[in-house]
């Protein structure tokens, strides 16, 4: 298998072939900002990975920091699968804050719009607790990848979160 890997890898699963304009390494660029009323607004450098290995679904890590001194940030690590035979996606991401979840929606063409539909934490989470997410990926003209994250926690309604474009570094 590592041979099979390291000579270009397996062949992408028909099942996750709408989603090939996904694949890549990604890297912020410009920085990605994050706002929310409950917070000062901030800015973050981001990497995203996201790949496949021949499975019928894709494999991610989104890996932030912070631009000046390089702390590390947010990380969240999952799966992206799409229902066969439909334009049904569901999202499955495990974060560093301690939360669990797994947003579903549909991609159309270059465009993968999710919400959030199971949501679980640590019982020593921050709080207030994250109650939905909800996040829309987007390929632009430009060949730049976008996500743009709503987000609502137990004292908030939905409001605008994240929002990162990012340039393809590798295929």
């Amino acid at each position: 298998m590592a041979s099979e890997l390291s000579a270009g890898g397996p062949p992408l699963n028909p099942a996750v072939a709408p989603l090939a304009w996904m694949l890549g390494t990604w890297v912020s660029d410009p920085l990605g900002e994050g706002e929310f009323p409950s917070i000062p607004s901030f800015h973050y450098k981001e990497e995203a990975v996201i790949s496949h290995v021949g499975q019928p679904m894709l494999n991610f890590t989104f890996s932030a920091s912070n631009p000046e001194t390089g702390k590390p940030m947010h990380r969240e690590c999952g799966f992206i699968r799409v229902k066969p035979g439909t334009n049904q996606v569901a999202f499955i991401s495990a974060q560093n804050t301690g939360v669990v979840e797994v947003e579903e929606g549909e991609v159309q063409g270059e465009q993968l719009t999710l919400t959030s539909h199971s949501l679980s934490r640590i019982s020593f989470a921050k709080e207030p607790h994250v109650e939905q997410i909800s996040r829309t990926f987007r390929l632009t003209a430009e060949g730049k990848l976008e996500q743009t994250v709503f987000m609502a926690t137990i004292t908030q309604a939905m409001a605008p979160h994240l929002r990162v474009t990012y340039k393809k570094v590798t295929s």
